[in-house]
């Protein structure tokens, strides 16, 4: 594990509805670093795309600050260019050592910031740019994972601009295709935001008309029947460690964001009441995801299981999870015998090793 004491950028909040999510990850996020002995460098953006450091920008963000978020204040924020002159500057130590990206759902999870990062030449937690932009796009990742003959559920995408241009001939498409109740979704996004289940057409409708407020690429799935939601905490680069499996016994019908967030309905099972053999065939497509995806760092994989005749389908990547108090993924890892504040020891253990391999290329060509 990393021993020695690091100056770590946590970068929180973004242009993404699951800001409030990402503030919430933050707090713990930062809390678990002091307590491991670093030095945290807040840095939150605000949901218009501002970079804030001066004063807490956690908790002007929040609204908990005195001084509000200001719009017009020169001095009061940070460009995202800004993290570039980092890597060619003389100075014999960086600013900061490395980056801790709590950012959730797109402008922070889909690779943008990754690329960023990239370019600044910063070590940072989490999958690269390609990882998480195939994480992120849930309709390229299922293709991927076709291709890879991992088992899924039936899903077909629409198009934005093809269901508002013809909704009668999308939903008449989908009906032939799919028995209801069938699940609607933006293609990129995570939290559960903008998610519905759909028991007849005039649900149908209205999902779609939902989803297209997140994206211009809509995700349609079959459901499964008598569904148990498994999830496995992932980490690791090359070499890749799987935690126990967790379930999730909603509140609600399925796991929707009120579920998740704004109530105290749902039951989190962890361990999950599963057999070995289960356990085992989890852990192993988990591994098999993860790779297929090109992720490092970590991730969250969720699984859905006929409860049934217990078929196992791969349900979605989560490169950047939630770290909230309620979190599947910190409390998989703590079932599995790594506490929060040696999880975030071994995540920047782990950017750090992939920043050190990514500098072994070479970037000029040797005659």
């Amino acid at each position: 594990m990393l021993h020695k004491q690091l100056r770590v950028g946590v970068l929180f909040g973004g242009r993404s509805s699951e800001h409030e999510v990402s503030l919430a990850s933050a707090r713990n996020v930062i809390d678990a670093l002091h307590k491991a002995g670093h030095t945290v460098v807040p840095i939150g953006i605000t949901p218009q795309g501002r970079w804030l450091t001066m004063g807490d920008p956690l908790a002007r963000l929040t609204g908990e600050a005195a001084t509000p978020v200001t719009v017009n204040g020169e001095n009061d924020r940070l460009e995202a260019w800004a993290l570039l002159p980092q890597a060619s500057q003389d100075a014999p130590l960086p600013i900061i050592d490395v980056i801790f990206p709590v950012l959730h759902g797109p402008h922070g999870e889909d690779g943008t910031v990754q690329g960023l990062l990239e370019l600044a030449n910063l070590p940072y937690v989490g999958s690269g740019v390609l990882g998480s932009a195939v994480s992120m796009d849930k309709a390229i990742a299922k293709q991927l994972f076709a291709q890879a003959n991992i088992r899924q559920t039936p899903f077909t995408v629409v198009m934005r601009k093809n269901w508002q241009r013809d909704p009668d001939s999308a939903i008449s498409a989908l009906e032939q295709q799919f028995v209801y109740p069938i699940f609607v979704k933006p293609a990129n996004l995570g939290s559960s935001v903008g998610v519905s289940k759909a028991h007849q057409r005039d649900e149908l409708v209205t999902a779609l008309h939902l989803a297209c407020r997140y994206d211009r690429k809509l995700l349609v799935e079959a459901s499964v029947p008598n569904a148990r939601e498994i999830e496995v905490s992932v980490l690791g680069n090359d070499d890749i460690l799987v935690s126990v499996p967790g379930e999730i016994v909603p509140g609600h019908e399925f796991y929707d964001y009120e579920a998740k967030y704004l109530d105290n309905s749902s039951q989190l099972l962890i361990p999950a009441p599963l057999a070995p053999d289960l356990v085992a065939q989890v852990q192993q497509m988990a591994r098999q995801a993860y790779q297929v995806a090109d992720c490092s760092g970590l991730a969250r994989i969720d699984f859905l299981l006929d409860d049934g005749d217990k078929t196992l389908y791969l349900n979605e990547i989560n490169t950047m999870p939630g770290f909230t108090r309620i979190s599947m993924y910190p409390k998989l890892w703590e079932a599995s015998g790594l506490s929060y504040p040696d999880l975030v020891n071994r995540l920047l253990e782990l950017a750090l090793e992939r920043h050190e391999d990514r500098l072994q290329n070479c970037t000029t060509r040797e005659a």
